[in-house]
């Protein structure tokens, strides 16, 4: 088999998200090549990871990052860094035609969640990876919204307080908000609403996500919990730390005992609980970052896919 050809990408963010997903990328056989890491700390960790490993550098940020020499050759650019910082980012590279992947919660792009939504952007300018508990979370929503109408879907993504830095601190509004818009726009529920728990407990916890939908009249459960197996199948496929914490739960509210919801009244239907957990794949971060890792990965994955659809659509017209 003849090997793809090289795809140059640059990451934008020298912290613990930027040198993870620079490690995975470099580790991987994919299509992907690191030709630039940015930052804006000249003493950061990762920076001086990627001139060992041979990567070219800058500590100016993205102006350093136009003013490199190689930076004609990059088809795209990750945005590892914060959602205000990415606004910033974008507006600066906007009219060079490079495409981003933005791991922040910033939603100028349309959101992706891979397992769900990635073939419908591949073609997208800036695509926006929503957030960590997006990434857990949204693929459950959209399975069950498969089988039955999710009148109203909520997530509580529970967290190391070790896993979570600066960025992740600061962005805790956008990552509510981002999230439970994506749990409308891409899951498909009708409402939706997003808690993040920072856990302080040491040792520190894995990552750990409950769902639960609120699935409108009569639904088919053995259908319901085959679709959410099918999903968390598809997404271990490029988190192979993403697993069901055990099996998925039901209760059912009849008419003679509805469901009563503060300002929307009686629900009958199927509340449908699921509860997961991500273990990281301690390529940078430790195992139990899973919220930092199931954005690195689902952003290697998708940064894969697009640079096989555009080579293979160059060829095409070749």
């Amino acid at each position: 088999m003849t090997p793809s050809p090289e795809w140059p990408v640059a990451i934008v963010g020298s912290g613990n998200i930027g040198t993870d997903l620079m490690i995975k990328i470099l580790r991987s056989d994919g299509p992907l090549r690191v030709a630039a890491m940015v930052g804006i700390d000249p003493d950061s960790d990762g920076l001086a990871r990627a001139d060992r490993m041979g990567v070219p550098t800058t500590a100016d940020g993205v102006d350093g990052l136009l003013a490199m020499p190689n930076f004609d050759d990059i088809k795209l650019v990750f945005d590892a860094t914060s959602a205000a910082a990415h606004r910033a980012n974008w507006s600066k590279l906007l009219h060079t035609g490079v495409r981003m992947l933005d791991l922040t919660p910033a939603s100028i792009g349309p959101f992706c969640v891979p397992a769900v939504n990635l073939d419908e952007h591949l073609n997208a300018e800036n695509l926006n990876m929503v957030t960590c508990g997006g990434q857990a979370t949204v693929p459950i929503v959209a399975a069950v919204t498969k089988c039955g109408p999710v009148s109203y879907a909520e997530i509580v993504s529970s967290i190391s307080a070790k896993s979570a830095g600066p960025g992740t601190r600061a962005n805790i509004d956008e990552f509510t908000e981002t999230t439970s818009t994506a749990l409308q726009v891409v899951g498909g529920a009708l409402r939706g609403k997003a808690v993040m728990v920072l856990n302080p407990a040491d040792p520190p916890i894995l990552m750990r996500n409950t769902v639960y939908c609120l699935v409108d009249g009569d639904s088919d459960h053995q259908a319901i919990e085959q679709s959410i197996t099918e999903i968390v199948d598809k997404v271990n496929g490029y988190v192979p730390g993403y697993r069901l914490k055990q099996r998925v739960q039901f209760e059912t509210f009849g008419s003679g005992s509805p469901l009563h919801i503060p300002g929307t009244g009686k629900f009958t239907g199927t509340r449908v609980t699921a509860m997961l957990e991500v273990t990281g794949a301690a390529d940078y971060l430790p195992a139990y970052a899973g919220n930092l890792d199931i954005m690195t990965s689902a952003a290697t994955a998708t940064a894969e896919r697009i640079a096989r659809h555009s080579t293979q659509t160059a060829g095409a017209r070749s």
